[in-house]
C-alpha cells in the first residue's frame, strides 16, 4: 500500500466522489525568495511546495497507489491538493471552493497516513484516516 492514501466521499449524495484529481506535495524548506519557478514548484512567500505525484479518484473515490508501495517519504510537511471543480461541473453543481488543500506533517518513520475528504459543493471536512 502507498504510505499517503486519500479516499473523497460526497456527503451530499452518500457516495464516493470518483474524476477527482489529487495531487501531493512537499515543502521545500531550503528554498528562499530568489528561488527561480519551475513548473513542478508552487511559490508561496518565503515556501516552495514540489509535486510529488498525481492522481485521480477511481470510483470508489480512491487514487489505488498515490505514490510507490516501497517509497517511504522523510519527515516534513506536505500538502494533497483536490481539483473539485471539474467534478461538481460535470454535475451541472457550482462549487463554491474550486479546491481543497489540505497540509499536514508527517513524522518520518515510515508510517501509513490516510487523508479523507467529506465533501459538498459548499463546504468539506477532513480527519487522519486510518
Amino acid at each position: 500500500m502507498s504510505q499517503i492514501t486519500s479516499h473523497v466521499l460526497d456527503t451530499s449524495r452518500g457516495k464516493p466522489a470518483a474524476g477527482i484529481t489529487i495531487s501531493l506535495f512537499e515543502l521545500n524548506t531550503s528554498c528562499n525568495s530568489s528561488t527561480s519557478s519551475s513548473s513542478k514548484s508552487d511559490h508561496k512567500g518565503q515556501e516552495q511546495w514540489s509535486l510529488l505525484s498525481t492522481g485521480k479518484t477511481n470510483s470508489d473515490g480512491r487514487v489505488p497507489a498515490l505514490l510507490a508501495k516501497d517509497r517511504v517519504l522523510p519527515a516534513g510537511n506536505y500538502r494533497v491538493h483536490f481539483a473539485i471543480s471539474d467534478y461538481f461541473s460535470a454535475l451541472n453543481e457550482q462549487a463554491f471552493y474550486p479546491y481543497v488543500d489540505i497540509v499536514f506533517n508527517i513524522s518520518g518513520d515510515g508510517e501509513h497516513y490516510h487523508i479523507p475528504l467529506l465533501l459538498t459543493a459548499f463546504g468539506y471536512s477532513t480527519y487522519r484516516g486510518s
